[in-house]
């Protein structure tokens, strides 16, 4: 069967994945958007199928808009050989279900979408429109103002 999808290897074992969370997040003050975190694992085709769709052009204009995306390795959660499941907790998660897992974070701190940031395990079978409209309701819904 051809693959329906596009895909990337965006997840570095070696990164220091919370520096590279705390630079998102700060520049995601500066910006006025959301960090859109991705935890992921480049063995996993749902993960490399999700960060293939980010980097297309549809994706890239809407995150370049409303993200600062971070991705982050979280090797094999399932088998207990996971890796910066710390990052995950830090924002009220009790570890990694399953890859990849996709978090919002508004440029507050605050994790925006807690009910629904480990159901992406599906990402390779999902449609790229339906990938485009749930980031794009996420964005607009729990856009955070820096002046507020």
């Amino acid at each position: 069967m051809a693959q329906s999808h596009p895909e990337a290897r965006a997840y570095v074992a070696g990164r220091d994945a919370s520096a590279d969370l705390n630079a998102g997040l700060a520049r995601a003050q500066l910006t006025g958007k959301n960090v859109l975190l991705v935890m992921g694992a480049n063995w996993c085709h749902d993960s490399r199928a999700l960060a293939g769709w980010l980097e297309t052009p549809r994706f890239t204009a809407l995150l370049a808009d409303r993200y600062e995306v971070v991705y982050v390795n979280v090797g094999m959660p399932q088998t207990s050989d996971g890796h910066n499941e710390d990052i995950a907790r830090r924002f009220g998660l009790d570890g990694i279900t399953g890859t990849p897992a996709v978090l919002v974070i508004g440029q507050d701190g605050v994790l925006r979408n807690a009910d629904t940031a480990q159901s992406w395990r599906n990402a390779a079978s999902r449609s790229e429109d339906a990938i485009f409209d749930e980031l794009a309701s996420l964005a607009a819904e729990k856009a955070y103002s820096p002046t507020r």
